[in-house]
């Protein structure tokens, strides 16, 4: 248990600034199961408008430091070869 001043607000830091972490990782994994969805079921227009605002998502995680840059530039680059590939198929 932290018992100075400074310990105990920086344990309340921590409390907010996981609880921000863990909400932005869910949103993430929910907006890659929506695009991959898409992917499987959907139209390539409904796919790219889901990467449009996956592709948001990922580069805000990686620039708060939720995920790392090079993660997200893979994410990224792995989720377009999808996008791309559907549209081809189309």
């Amino acid at each position: 248990m932290a018992h100075s001043r400074s310990a105990k607000k920086r344990v309340r830091q921590n409390e907010t600034h996981r609880a921000r972490n863990r909400w932005r990782l869910t949103t993430l994994r929910e907006a890659t199961k929506d695009f991959l969805e898409k992917i499987l079921h959907g139209s390539p227009a409904e796919a790219a408008d889901s990467f449009k605002k996956l592709s948001r998502i990922i580069d805000r995680s990686a620039a708060v430091g939720v995920i790392h840059k090079n993660a997200a530039a893979r994410r990224k680059s792995r989720l377009s070869a999808r996008l791309k590939a559907k549209k081809a198929a189309a």
